[in-house]
C-alpha cells in the first residue's frame, strides 16, 4: 500500500514542478517588459544628455517615470526589471563595474521608496483627487529622487570621476532630471492605462478640439522655443486648456510635448537658450519643465475632483427627486 502512495506523491510533485515551469514565463514577461521600456527610455534620454562638469546628465530622465508607473501597476515584483534596465542603460555609457552597481542600486531604491510612500498615503492611480497629484509630486518625484541623485553623485566623487567642488551642480542636475521624469511621464503612463470613451453626441466635437489642441501645442511651443524673444510663457495657456477640457488625458501629453521640444531647443542652444551658459540653460529649462508639469498635474486633478463632486451632487438630487415623487400624496379627485 505504501508504494502506490509514494508513486502518487512523486506524481503530484512532478505536476507541481510542471505548473511552476509553465508559470515562469508569465512571471518573467512583465519584468522583461519593464526592463525593455526602461532601456528604451534611457536611450531616448541619452540623446538629450548634457555634460555638467564632466558628468553626463539628462534634463528629463524618462526611465524614472517608467519605473514609478511600473511599480504602481505591478507592485514590488517590478524592481528586477528596473535593475536590469538600469544595467543595460549604464552599459551604453561606460563599462559596468562596482560604481555602476551602486548607481543601479540607487536607481532602484528611489522609485521603490516612491512606490512605498505613495501606497502608504493611499495614492490612487486614477489621480482624480488633488491629494493624489500632490502625493505624486512630492512623494513620487521630488523627495525619493533625492536618493538616486545623492547615491549617484557621491559614487562619482568617491571614484574620482567628479571633483568635490562640482558636487552640488551635478547633484542638482541629476535630481531635477529624475524628478522631472516622474512628474512628466508617470501621469501620461497612468492615464494611457485607462480606457476612456467619449459620448457619441460630442465625439466629433471633442476629437476636433483635441486635434486643434495638439496642433496648437506643437506650433506655439516651436515658436516659443525657437524665437529669440522670451516667449516661453505662451505654453501655459495650452496646458491650462488641456487640463480644463480634457483633464489628465489632455494635460499629460501636452506637458510631455512641451518638455521634449523645449529640451531640444535648449540642447541646441537656440531661441531663448542661445548665448547662455550651461548652468543658466539648465535653470531656465528645469524651471519651465517643473512649472509646466505642476500646472498640468495639479489643475487636472482639481478639475477632475470638482467634476466628480458635481456628478455626485447631481446623483443625490436625482435620488431625492425620485424619493419625493414616490412619497408625495396622490392628487385629489376633482
Amino acid at each position: 500500500m505504501s508504494r502506490p502512495a509514494g508513486g502518487a506523491g512523486l506524481l503530484s510533485d512532478a505536476v507541481v514542478r510542471t505548473e511552476g515551469w509553465r508559470r515562469l514565463p508569465a512571471a518573467l514577461l512583465p519584468i522583461l517588459a519593464v526592463a525593455v521600456a526602461y532601456y528604451v527610455g534611457g536611450l531616448i534620454g541619452l540623446y538629450q544628455r548634457v555634460v555638467v562638469n564632466g558628468a553626463e546628465v539628462t534634463p528629463l530622465w524618462l526611465p524614472t517615470g517608467i519605473a514609478v508607473a511600473s511599480l504602481l501597476w505591478m507592485g514590488l515584483r517590478a524592481w528586477p526589471g528596473i535593475a536590469l534596465g538600469t544595467y543595460l542603460t549604464i552599459e551604453q555609457i561606460s563599462d559596468f563595474d562596482l560604481p555602476g552597481l551602486i548607481i543601479v542600486a540607487g536607481n532602484v531604491l528611489a522609485p521603490v521608496c516612491a512606490y512605498l510612500m505613495l501606497r502608504r498615503v493611499g495614492f490612487r492611480t486614477e489621480m482624480d483627487r488633488l491629494r493624489d497629484a500632490l502625493a505624486l509630486v512630492f512623494l513620487g518625484g521630488l523627495l525619493p529622487m533625492l536618493i538616486s541623485a545623492t547615491i549617484g553623485t557621491c559614487t562619482l566623487v568617491l571614484t574620482g570621476d567628479l571633483p568635490t567642488s562640482q558636487f552640488w551642480s551635478v547633484w542638482s542636475a541629476w535630481w531635477a532630471g529624475d524628478a522631472m521624469g516622474v512628474l512628466v511621464l508617470t501621469p501620461l503612463l497612468l492615464v494611457l492605462r485607462r480606457v476612456t470613451t467619449l459620448r457619441r453626441s460630442r465625439e466629433g466635437y471633442r476629437t476636433a478640439e483635441a486635434a486643434a489642441l495638439v496642433l496648437a501645442s506643437v506650433g506655439v511651443t516651436l515658436l516659443a522655443t525657437r524665437s529669440p524673444l522670451s516667449l516661453l510663457f505662451l505654453v501655459f495657456p495650452l496646458i491650462i486648456w488641456a487640463a480644463v477640457r480634457f483633464q489628465l488625458a489632455g494635460s499629460a501629453p501636452v506637458t510631455l510635448l512641451v518638455s521634449v521640444l523645449t529640451i531640444a531647443a535648449a540642447t541646441a542652444h537656440v531661441g531663448p537658450f542661445a548665448h547662455h551658459t550651461l548652468f543658466e540653460i539648465m535653470i531656465n529649462l528645469q524651471g519651465l519643465n517643473g512649472a509646466a508639469a505642476l500646472t498640468g498635474l495639479l489643475l487636472s486633478a482639481l478639475v477632475t475632483e470638482q467634476n466628480n463632486v458635481r456628478l455626485k451632487i447631481e446623483q443625490v438630487c436625482e435620488d431625492l427627486a425620485e424619493l419625493v415623487e414616490h412619497l408625495a400624496p396622490g392628487k385629489p379627485d376633482r
